[in-house]
């Protein structure tokens, strides 16, 4: 397996948090189709894929990264400086078309999309990603914005933090978990990811094995607080508006909704339009402009057992056919 060597961020207290990418050669093998070409990495976290790219692309390619999360945006300054071909944007992938609109190209011959938290975010218990170290209970990939998990908690309605978690993270004790929340927030606002861990735990009346109950809840907020589906969809499409032909949209999720969601879009746009019964077409208007490329790829053994986060990762391609 290759690992990310992407230099960590470093905390206030100086613990240093290193990202190792997931699926790293697999995800740049399937995008670099053209050295000379124009890719973006739409989720630039720490450099790992964008590195790798640079490393596959000649003097002519060039590689635009965006995230939402300063830091991230930080050291891509730094990669900037250091190699001419690579360019940034500090936004949402939400907002690629808009990126690619500033940096003046009118199409790209790939997109990666590594989704999800990174490392970095997880293990910083200043950012409120995780219950495993006790933090502010914030959860935003972009601290700029607002509102934070702990402000959402504050003011959101009982029905709504039930649905939110629900939807989001599939929890079948949502109501229950809502509720305490409820009652908790009169007597003292909750303010750290520690607090809230122990509310779920104590209002989920069943575990499950080798999960902590309040995995559901924390990601459930988190997708939320983020807009993480919503931008999704948004940079989808615009991905796969702005593909040249030959161009490869690639994209790594790191849970069901996600995927599920990945799949739909790519499978729907390789089946074609659908024309209904009786409707006369050319054979040409009843083919996708866009194809398939493998079934879903999945992190080796070895690499799972290198980097636990990988065992969840499921990689999927989609090619703009070039005739």
């Amino acid at each position: 397996m290759t690992t990310d060597t992407t230099p960590g961020m470093e905390s206030d207290d100086g613990e240093v948090f290193r990202h190792r990418s997931v699926l790293l050669d697999q995800a740049v093998d399937y995008l670099v189709t053209d050295g000379s070409g124009r890719y973006v990495d739409a989720t630039f976290g720490r450099g790992g894929h964008s590195r790798l790219i640079l490393g596959r692309l000649s003097a002519d390619g060039a590689l635009l990264g965006i995230d939402k999360d300063p830091q991230a945006i930080t050291v891509a300054k730094e990669l900037a400086v250091a190699d001419s071909r690579f360019c940034w944007y500090h936004g949402s992938f939400a907002e690629l078309d808009q990126a690619l609109v500033a940096q003046g190209w009118p199409q790209a011959n790939g997109v990666l999309m590594d989704l999800g938290v990174s490392s970095p975010q997880l293990d910083d218990a200043s950012r409120g990603f995780s219950f495993m170290r006790d933090g502010p209970l914030d959860m935003r990939m972009n601290p700029e914005q607002s509102p934070s998990a702990a402000e959402w908690l504050a003011g959101a309605e009982e029905h709504d933090i039930a649905n939110v978690i629900f939807r989001y993270g599939e929890e079948r004790f949502s109501r229950r978990i809502a509720r305490l929340i409820v009652e908790r927030r009169q007597e003292a606002p909750l303010e750290t990811t520690r607090q809230l861990a122990a509310l779920v735990a104590e209002a989920v009346p069943k575990k499950e094995k080798h999960k902590h109950p309040a995995t559901r809840t924390f990601q459930a907020i988190r997708i939320f607080i983020n807009r993480e589906l919503e931008d999704l969809e948004t940079g989808l499409r615009e991905a796969v508006d702005r593909l040249a032909p030959g161009g490869r949209l690639v994209v790594i999720s790191f849970h069901s909704l996600e995927d599920r969601l990945v799949k739909r879009f790519m499978r729907d746009l390789a089946r074609g339009p659908k024309i209904p019964k009786g409707v006369p077409v050319t054979a040409d208007q009843e083919q996708s402009g866009y194809r398939l490329v493998g079934k879903a790829f999945k992190a080796s053994g070895q690499e799972i057992e290198d980097n636990v986060r990988a065992r969840s990762a499921v990689m999927r391609v989609l090619e703009r056919k070039a005739h």
